[in-house]
């Protein structure tokens, strides 16, 4: 065989290998796409909450709905990209993930006033909470991006109840984003991206903490039994 026939060879099932590898991330990334518009449609029907308190709860209905078909979207992806190359193809849907761990933690808060906990969140995308060993998985980072989302939403979520004179959602608010932000703190962040959403954290702290605090001096704070917020 002579050198030019072995270099052609050789080459031959590089391009064979470029091929696959462009025909998995087109198919990554058509499904992420299709996932990623069903959690802007989420968004928009959560939005209900800024200014319509009878509709939060349909809105909230509305969105577990969704959440089921965006559930068979990512078991697409899951099997779509390989067990061991999960971090390889992780950028076509990080951030995609972390908009819907803040849609989930947000709809979770909105119905039962609580933390939506890491493997909650993984087990409505239908995915693992468990990293690495048991490969397409919900990353703890996407997740915590997610739960800081949530604070700049709630914040926001303050403002607006108190325009439609409910006083006392700035109150829940306050005393969750509150035991949100002392957990941060324990946290040793690393990752760049991470630590920049959560130095934003407390300019959503003040916020929620001045709609309080001028809530208190102008007397419109709904009373509360001892030892309760």
């Amino acid at each position: 065989m002579s050198g030019n026939i072995l270099i052609n060879e050789i080459f031959g099932q590089f391009q064979k290998s470029l091929d696959q590898e462009a025909e998995l991330r087109e198919s990554i990334r058509n499904i992420s796409k299709e996932v990623d518009q069903l959690s802007r449609e989420i968004l928009t029907v959560l939005q209900v909450i800024h200014h319509d308190e009878s509709g939060i709860n349909p809105a909230c209905l509305k969105a577990r709905e969704l959440f089921e078909r965006a559930r068979i979207g990512y078991g697409r992806l899951k099997e779509a990209v390989p067990s061991t190359d999960y971090y390889k193809y992780h950028d076509h849907w990080r951030m995609m993930t972390q908009r819907y761990a803040f849609l989930i933690s947000l709809t979770i808060w909105l119905e039962a006033g609580i933390l939506a906990a890491h493997d909650t969140v993984a087990d409505v995308l239908g995915i693992s909470a468990v990293e690495q060993q048991e490969g397409f998985h919900l990353d703890i980072e996407d997740y915590l991006v997610g739960l800081l989302m949530l604070c700049s939403e709630l914040s926001r979520l303050a403002v607006n109840s108190v325009t439609r004179g409910d006083y006392s959602r700035p109150l829940q608010i306050s005393k969750f984003v509150m035991e949100l932000n002392a957990g941060f703190r324990l946290l040793s962040l690393k990752n760049d991206h991470l630590r920049k959403r959560f130095d934003a954290l407390k300019y959503d702290v003040k916020k929620i903490e001045e709609v309080v605090y001028d809530l208190s001096i102008r007397g419109l704070l709904p009373k509360t039994e001892p030892g309760t917020l």
